[in-house]
């Protein structure tokens, strides 16, 4: 699952060795990021502060549901 991340400017220079080493995430403008949850959980284990913008939705597995359609 991804996540859209942003980070203060402090907190985003901690943030990127760990980033560069632990997620092939995408840079958007504003100090902001796409990673992987997995990416995620280490920066707070390691104390680095961050917003979560948006996470990406997993699908429920119900049979013949499609993604955005009204039920």
């Amino acid at each position: 699952m991804k996540v859209i991340v942003k980070f203060s400017v402090r907190e985003e220079l901690k943030a990127l060795p760990l980033l560069l080493r632990h997620s092939p995430g995408m840079v958007l403008p504003e100090r902001t990021y796409v990673i992987a949850e997995e990416a995620a959980a280490v920066l707070l284990d390691a104390g680095i502060r961050f917003t979560v913008v948006s996470k990406e939705a997993r699908a429920s597995g119900l049979k013949g549901e499609i993604l955005g359609q009204r039920i």
